[in-house]
Formats: structure tokens, C-alpha cells, sequence
């Protein structure tokens, strides 16, 4: 009798011990702030916190034009944060912060790394080719379309081309309806926007470099550049609204959907946003238009997870990053919120990302001899200074007060001094 009250009297405190244990606690901060974003990973969480009672996780969702502000504030004062995020082009900056470790001692014991997309973990080690995160979706720009807003101007196809989108777009734009045709970006870094136009006249980018020819040379005093350059203001000047010029990415949305500029550059995480804004029969992707170069040059974006230096719940942190790499967890995120998967297993076992909407991607990378996939050069140390710099140096000759030869001789300049050239 004895012994039975004993043993009932141990696994009542043992059942006590375990409700009263501490949770492990671990902070989380996304950068990539959405409504619908945050409902996708805080279900991703729920999931992760079922199988791991012990642990909760609190995610941190500052809005997206200050998620970096945040960020920065946060690791410079060593704040309770565990697991990072950090997109492509501020990856460097954040990680001069010295407050992210080193990803390769656990990369290195975690099967699931062989499933991730070639070539992607490369990209994401910009830093001495130091793996810092452990990227979380893929991003790309592809043409975005309304083609219940074309087909009113008898256009039924896509134009495949840069002369075919400014022709349709020209053909669209009536200011006195408030109707235009390009989606143009003027603000929140349009790096991408004037780099896609611009290099489309030149056949010999370096795949490695998006600023250098395929022999070295730095191609800004190109006159194919100039050429580039002059149909990209062109674009904003004549096909798209005035006040464009301080459009970001919330307001080119808007302007989309409301079927103002049915013309859209835009990356895959679009897709989740438009489809709880429009009908699936209002809008479409297609191929980027390829240039008079017969080339295009997209380049490849991602955003990661990393875990900070000072984290007392590493192990921890890595088992919820290793989770959210899974191919169930990858798929479901990447369907609902729009971004390109990062696993190959999920293209091969799950058709939604050929067909549709994402159709227009696979296209692109069939066919890498027309899309032509570029680097940007992340690791150079003036990258930071890069896109304010020549965001900045934009609206001055889209405002008139420079001219593109003037604007394309700055950017050389930039480039010889970053290149040391």
C-alpha cells in the first residue's frame, strides 16, 4: 500500500514539475510585414509550438517601411531576439552587425540542405561565403496583368517584348480617364525596376555582376545604357500617372487593382495579396518582356531566417527553422503567401507551382538564354549606399533637374569607386 502511494505521489509531482517547468521562450521578428503574412507564420508557429509544448514563440511584426529600423535597433542593443529575418539586400548590413552566427556547423548535420534549390545557398552566403541564413522563399520579377482591363483596348495577349509593353501601354494611357499603362515604381528602392528596363539593351551582362560586362567593363557609359535608361523614363513620362514618381510598393497595388495601370512589374509574393483583392479571371502573370538586346536580366531575391549570436535557445531556434523548411511547412507558406519555394521536392511533388499564376516563372527558368538570372553585387561594402543612391539620383531626371547621360555618369563613378576600378 505503501509503495502504490509513493509511485502515485511521484507522478504527481513529476506531473507538477513538468506544468510549472519554464517554457523556453524564443523571439522572432519578421521583416517582410503583411496582414495575411503574419496570419500564415503565426499558424506555422502554432504548429511548431503542438509538437513542442515547452516552447513559445512570439513573433514581432513591426511594419515593413520600418521592419529594418527595428531590426537593427534590436540587435545593436542585444533585445531579446532569437530568430531573425532578413531579405537579400540588407543582408550584409545586418550582418556587419556581427549579432547573426555562423548556419554551416548545422547546415552541415541537416540532411534537408541537399533539397534546396541549386545554386541558392551560394547566393545566400554573400558574406565570405558564410551561411547567416537559411532562406525561407524565392522571389523574382515577372510581368503581372489585368486582362479584363486590356482586352477593353483590343489587347488579348501579353506583349513579350519592352517596344510591345511601351506600344500597349501608350495605347492604354488616357490621363483625362485616369487611365494608364505602366505600374511605375518611383520610390521604396526601385533599383530592380530601372535595372530590368535599362540592361534589356544590353546583350553582355555578366550573370555574376549586374553592373559589369561579361569583359569586365563597368557598362553605365555604355550607350546601349543610355538607350536603356531613356525608355525607362519614357515609360514614367508618357504611360504612367504623374504622382507615380512617389509610388512604393502599396500604392503600385493599389493602382493595379483598381485597374489604373493594368501593367505590373512585381515578385511572387504578390500573387497571395492579389488573390484575396481581385477575381482569379482579373489578373495574370506573364514572362518579363525581354529587351531589344533579345535578353532580360531578372535577378534572384530571397529572404531567410538566422538566429542571433546572444540567443540563449539556439538548438532551439535552429529546430524551429529546420521545421519551417520542411516540405509540407515550404509549401504551405510559399501557396498562401506567394513566394517561390526554396526546396526542389516541393516543384516535383506539388503541381501548383507550375501551372497558373506561377507558370510565368517556370517559363523564365526554362529558358536562362533569354532570362538571364544576375547577381547583384550584395557583398560590396558601398551596397548599402547603392539603392538610396541611385533612387535618389532617379528622381532628380524624372523631376527634369538631370538629364540620363548626367545620371548614368554618376552611377559609373559610383561603380568605379566601389569596384576600385
Amino acid at each position: 500500500m505503501k509503495k502504490g502511494v509513493i509511485v502515485a505521489i511521484g507522478i504527481l509531482l513529476m506531473a507538477i514539475f513538468a506544468f510549472s517547468a519554464p517554457k523556453i521562450v524564443l523571439n522572432m521578428v519578421q521583416v517582410f510585414t503583411s496582414p495575411s503574412r503574419t496570419e500564415i507564420l503565426q499558424n506555422i508557429i502554432d504548429q511548431f509550438e503542438a509538437l513542442h509544448p515547452d516552447v513559445q514563440i512570439n513573433l514581432i511584426s513591426p511594419p515593413y517601411s520600418t521592419a529594418y529600423q527595428k531590426i537593427y535597433l534590436m540587435l545593436s542593443t542585444n533585445q531579446p531576439l532569437d530568430i531573425v529575418e532578413v531579405g537579400d539586400w540588407s543582408l550584409e548590413g545586418v550582418v556587419e552587425l556581427g549579432k547573426l552566427i555562423n548556419l554551416q556547423p548545422y547546415i552541415a548535420t541537416w540532411d534537408a540542405s541537399k533539397d534546396i534549390v541549386p545554386g541558392l545557398m551560394q547566393a545566400v552566403s554573400v558574406t565570405g561565403g558564410i551561411p547567416y541564413i537559411i532562406p525561407n522563399g524565392v522571389y523574382a520579377k515577372a510581368l503581372f496583368y489585368r486582362p479584363d482591363i486590356l482586352a477593353k483596348y483590343g489587347i488579348t495577349t501579353p506583349p513579350k517584348t519592352m517596344d510591345e509593353l511601351y506600344a500597349d501601354s501608350l495605347k492604354i494611357t488616357d490621363s483625362k480617364k485616369n487611365q494608364y499603362g505602366f505600374d511605375f515604381r518611383g520610390t521604396g528602392l526601385p533599383t530592380n525596376f530601372i535595372d530590368i528596363i535599362t540592361t534589356s539593351y544590353i546583350n553582355d551582362i555578366d550573370p555574376n555582376n549586374m553592373y559589369k560586362l561579361t569583359n569586365g567593363q563597368i557598362w553605365f557609359k555604355d550607350p546601349r545604357a543610355l538607350e536603356g535608361l531613356k525608355k525607362y523614363v519614357d515609360f514614367y513620362k508618357y504611360t504612367a500617372p504623374k504622382d507615380s514618381i512617389n509610388w512604393g510598393f502599396d500604392e503600385q497595388i493599389n493602382a493595379f487593382v483598381a485597374g489604373t495601370t493594368p501593367f505590373l512589374f512585381q515578385d511572387p509574393d504578390t500573387t497571395g495579396l492579389l488573390s484575396t483583392m481581385l477575381k482569379a479571371d482579373q489578373w495574370m502573370t506573364a514572362p518579363l518582356p525581354i529587351g531589344p538586346s533579345g535578353k532580360v536580366y531578372p535577378s534572384y531575391g530571397f529572404g531567410g531566417w538566422g538566429i542571433t549570436t546572444y540567443s540563449k535557445n539556439k538548438d532551439m531556434a535552429w529546430e524551429f527553422i529546420k521545421f519551417f523548411t520542411t516540405p509540407k511547412i515550404s509549401a504551405y507558406f510559399c501557396k498562401d503567401y506567394g513566394a517561390l519555394p526554396v526546396l526542389k521536392s516541393v516543384y516535383d511533388s506539388d503541381p501548383y507551382f507550375s501551372q497558373g499564376v506561377f507558370k510565368a516563372w517556370q517559363y523564365m527558368f526554362e529558358h536562362p538564354e533569354t532570362y538571364v538570372f544576375t547577381s547583384y553585387p550584395l557583398n560590396n561594402k558601398k551596397w548599402t549606399e547603392w539603392n538610396e543612391y541611385q533612387q535618389d539620383t532617379m528622381q532628380q531626371v524624372l523631376l527634369g533637374n538631370m538629364t540620363p547621360q548626367e545620371a548614368l555618369n554618376k552611377w559609373y563613378d559610383f561603380w568605379k569607386d566601389a569596384f576600385s576600378m
